[in-house]
């Protein structure tokens, strides 16, 4: 089995195995709570994780996005960095977080 690279969104790339599944997949509106494919992957990981409902969201970056506005409020301050000094968030981020708060 090969390694999948979960660096960014952009990086792996679906095996015709993967695509054939999505081309297979039940689908339907999730913004409606009708798609089963990601009614089943919500439920799947709150039970994982113990929690009582988890989200979806197609990347990363809308991940990240998500949870500094849940978070923060116009005009906090975000300091970002670890023990490393090295900064998970990059600032392409905060273009979409500025748009949020404009």
């Amino acid at each position: 089995m090969s390694a999948i690279d979960l660096r960014s969104d952009t990086v792996t790339r679906p095996s015709p195995g993967m695509r054939q599944a999505m081309a297979a997949a039940p689908v339907g509106d999730d913004q409606y709570g009708e798609d089963p494919s990601v009614n089943r992957l919500q439920e799947r990981v709150a039970d994982l994780l113990g929690k009582e409902a988890a989200l979806f969201v197609p990347s990363g970056t809308m991940a990240n996005q998500i949870g500094l506005k849940v978070l923060t409020r116009p005009g906090d301050e975000v300091v970002l960095g670890n023990r490393r000094g090295q900064v998970h968030l990059h600032a392409r981020l905060f273009d979409g977080v500025r748009a949020m708060y404009s």
